[in-house]
């Protein structure tokens, strides 16, 4: 279903109110949702996120797949690619998603994930330290977790699992030093073999997608039961 999320903020421009555009699918009997924090010049129409939605669905998690940018910003991010890297406002704008979600008779009471990817990785991590009680887990794809700072990772404390791909060296050093940062008491660095930033590998996509799925289920179960 087509979701409309209001933001708490107002374009400078026109001082009316911003909303966001987000796809909300809810599977019979959902055990969470997964809140799809896309990366550097993505969105909710992206292919990889959708195919790795789709996993998630069938393994009855709920998805949000929602733009962190209106049309208008898009378009001036596609020029000036500036937006994209701006953490401060991407992660206020999730913050606002999440606090919808609370708000949300729907989806408010199931345990709630975050799948960050690239710059988006940044703004999940920060949101998850800004609203610990309703972020229960966190995966990143090809995340920027550096970007976040030390200040935001000594912070977050749900369980993360960074997932880089073996032949992006840069992103897996940046992500083995924000591990170390990184107050989770459960979390874990996975690489994935000859897989390159975008995973379009064969077979990389859907490795992302299991890892992931697993990693969420796990640790919704936990927030449910309470133990492993």
């Amino acid at each position: 279903m087509l979701a409309k999320i209001p933001i708490k903020e107002h374009s400078e421009t026109t001082h009316e109110a911003v909303f966001l555009e987000g796809d909300l699918h809810i599977p019979q009997n959902s055990r969470g949702l997964v809140v799809f924090v896309h990366g550097s010049g993505s969105g909710r129409l992206s292919p990889r996120n959708q195919s790795v939605a789709e996993k998630l669905n069938v393994d009855g998690l709920a998805t949000l797949l929602f733009d962190l940018l209106t049309m208008s910003e898009e378009k001036i991010d596609n020029q000036t690619r500036q937006l994209r890297f701006d953490i401060n406002l991407l992660s206020n704008r999730l913050i606002s998603t999440l606090d919808w979600i609370m708000n949300n008779p729907d989806i408010q009471n199931l345990s709630v994930g975050l799948f960050g990817a690239s710059t988006g990785a940044a703004a999940a991590l920060a949101a998850a330290a800004e609203r610990p009680s309703i972020v229960n887990v966190i995966v990143s794809r090809g995340g920027r977790p550096d970007l976040a700072g030390k200040d935001i990772l000594t912070k977050v404390t749900a369980p993360t699992l960074l997932l880089v791909g073996g032949n992006d060296k840069q992103v897996l050093e940046l992500n083995e030093k924000a591990l170390k940062d990184l107050k989770a008491e459960k979390k874990k660095l996975t690489v994935i073999p000859d897989a390159t930033h975008l995973f379009e590998e064969p077979g990389k996509l859907e490795e992302v997608a299991r890892l992931a799925s697993g990693w969420f289920r796990c640790f919704f179960l936990v927030k449910e039961y309470g133990h492993l």
